[in-house]
């Protein structure tokens, strides 16, 4: 029994897996900032290039840029490739609320702007609030993330434990 509890608790606190550090608000605008940039300054395809790139100047902790075309569908994502190509219906949070379409409507009215959700923490995968911001350029949406809950708000994150 005392072998099977220890086995549950390194899986519960991710020991297996490497915590991801997270991010500010702050930080977050400020790597949006430097895609818009690097987009104006560099053009759509080497743009969308580097906002693929895994391990590329686009992704900060938990933190990372994506890109959706006119229509919402993922152009770029620096987290997860498996995404590219996936449409507004294929995203829901949570509480089923289409995430992508928000981000849209927020660019399209506004140009700029945050839309609020619920989704996975990459490292935990414990759901929490995030909040993504967003700016629309020529026709592509970029967009950055962070989550807005922090360790002590939910329960211990595992990166803490280790």
């Amino acid at each position: 029994l005392l072998l099977l509890s220890i086995v549950f608790l390194f899986a519960a606190t991710g020991f297996a897996s490497e915590a991801v550090e997270r991010k500010s608000a702050q930080e977050a605008k400020a790597l949006l900032d430097k895609a818009v940039a690097y987009y104006k300054a560099n053009g759509k395809a080497k743009a969308l290039a580097a906002f693929n790139e895994p391990q590329g100047p686009f992704i900060d902790g938990d933190l990372f840029i994506f890109a959706l075309d006119e229509n919402g569908v993922v152009v770029a994502h620096g987290d997860n490739q498996k995404l590219l190509g996936r449409t507004p219906n294929d995203f829901r949070d949570a509480n089923e609320k289409n995430f992508i379409k928000e981000l849209l409507q927020v660019a399209e009215n506004k140009g700029t702007g945050t839309v609020d959700y619920k989704i996975g923490h990459p490292s935990s995968l414990v759901v929490e609030e995030k909040s993504s911001f967003v700016e629309k350029v020529d026709d592509t949406i970029l967009g950055c993330g962070y989550f807005t809950a922090y360790d002590w708000q939910i329960f211990p994150h595992p990166a803490s434990l280790q």
